[in-house]
């Protein structure tokens, strides 16, 4: 796993070439190069965009141009081609370039047998945003998530453009299903981790779930909620990175 260029990016390097989970940022570019080269000299191949956002697209281009073909899922690649305004963030994304775009599409799912092993990709509908893929490499024992998984820290969960709370749980059951002890899991954000600490992020997003249905269905406003702190059991372990608690209380009573 390759950390610092948008979201983590998981590489398996073969003979048959390089199959990559996340293209990072393009300003990353050099600094990827040199670290995929240290990998192996073997070409990219296959380029898998977990979900459409900036942080896992960016680098679509170099990549395709370096020889890698572009597998998202069908709503990825809607995102990507069109005007896109995120009002949390404030911004809005142009569509980008022809070369960067998805050209292998993906519905519900895909196996692709590349460098000796299995590699199982699917989509489970909406849950950080309406076109997430997970991506199985059968042999290792590894799962590669992108942003249906932080570790350890608040994640984002992009309400205007498909995701909500309830999908984002129903996303870690099923990773908790499919996955043992000794499956090796890759988040978007965070260090490696575990099962454990895939039930543990499960958890979090139910209690905090709960927490906020329950304060409105009593008809309490989204300030009252808030200064009600429902993440307050979580905040001084999980909000130290992007959002506070806050913040993810806004994201889960938006998508409740």
């Amino acid at each position: 796993m390759l950390m610092g260029s948008g979201g983590n990016i998981t590489v398996l390097s073969g003979k048959d070439g390089k199959f990559l989970v996340d293209a990072g940022i393009s300003k990353s570019q050099e600094k990827l190069q040199a670290a995929l080269g240290k990998i192996s000299p073997s070409p990219l191949k296959y380029v898998v965009n977990t979900h459409w956002h900036w942080d896992h697209t960016d680098g679509n281009a170099w990549m395709h141009a370096a020889g890698a073909t572009i597998v998202a899922h069908k709503n990825t690649l809607k995102h990507l081609t069109e005007t896109t305004h995120v009002n949390a963030w404030n911004w809005t994304f142009d569509p980008v370039p022809a070369g960067a775009r998805p050209t292998l599409i993906v519905d519900n799912e895909k196996t692709f047998n590349f460098a000796g092993t299995t590699i199982e990709v699917e989509n489970f509908g909406g849950g950080h945003t309406d076109g997430d893929l997970w991506v199985y490499f059968k042999k290792a024992d590894v799962l590669a998530l992108g942003d249906t998984f932080w570790n350890g820290i608040y994640p984002y969960i992009d309400n205007e453009d498909g995701g909500n709370i309830d999908g984002a749980i129903k996303w870690a059951n099923k990773a908790v299903a499919s996955t043992t002890d000794h499956t090796i899991v890759v988040p978007g954000h965070g260090a490696v981790g575990t099962r454990t600490q895939l039930i543990e992020f499960r958890d979090m997003l139910v209690t905090v779930r709960n927490n906020v249905a329950a304060l409105k269905s009593q008809g309490k406003s989204l300030d009252e909620i808030i200064a009600a702190r429902p993440t307050a059991a979580f905040d001084a372990k999980w909000g130290n990175f992007v959002f506070n608690g806050s913040q993810f209380t806004k994201m889960v009573y938006d998508g409740l």
